[in-house]
């Protein structure tokens, strides 16, 4: 098991691989995206795997991702959005630093533009199923954070600040 220093848990267009990359780089560890991670397995984009292998494809090279960079990586993880919907990811992530970017359903529709290629929210009404899965997942990510951290109506920098603040206080998780 290595020591990570956050993992930053959120919906889809919380800001966890622009934030994650920040707070490394203020902490002067690595980052790495658990997407990424699985494009790199797959040798495809996450939107290509959900459409021509499927979900449950997916979701199972998400949770091999996730599994392998909670024991090889050391420093700020950022997990896909729905990577905590798996009851053995969410055991992986017991005790650990979780930090949960907290992003409403304004903000979350504004930056996701809803035109972006985001697999969960392709279909006939994509702002009720990015509802549907907010409210599905915001007791998940609540639950599972250590940390919690507004970022509506805030720049990227502010939240990876406030976040390097609250590691390094003497309560820290």
């Amino acid at each position: 098991m290595t020591e990570l220093t956050a993992i930053l848990i959120g919906p889809p267009g919380a800001g966890k691989t622009t934030v994650g990359a920040l707070l490394a780089e203020r902490l002067g560890v690595p980052y790495l995206d658990t997407d990424a991670s699985v494009e790199a397995a797959a040798g495809k984009p996450v939107a290509d795997i959900f459409v021509e292998d499927g979900e449950p494809v997916f979701r199972k090279l998400e949770h091999e991702a996730v599994a392998a960079a909670l024991s090889e990586h050391d420093g700020v993880l950022g997990l896909g959005g729905g990577a905590v919907l798996d009851e053995r990811t969410r055991a992986l992530l017991a005790g650990r630093p979780v930090v949960y970017l907290e992003t409403g359903f304004t903000e979350l529709a504004k930056r996701v533009g809803l035109d972006k290629p985001r697999p969960l929210l392709i279909g006939i009404n994509p702002r009720a199923q990015l509802r549907t899965l907010l409210d599905q997942r915001r007791p998940v990510y609540a639950g599972l954070a250590r940390i919690t951290v507004s970022t509506d109506g805030r720049e990227p920098e502010q939240i990876a600040d406030e976040i390097a603040g609250l590691l390094a206080a003497p309560h820290a998780p």
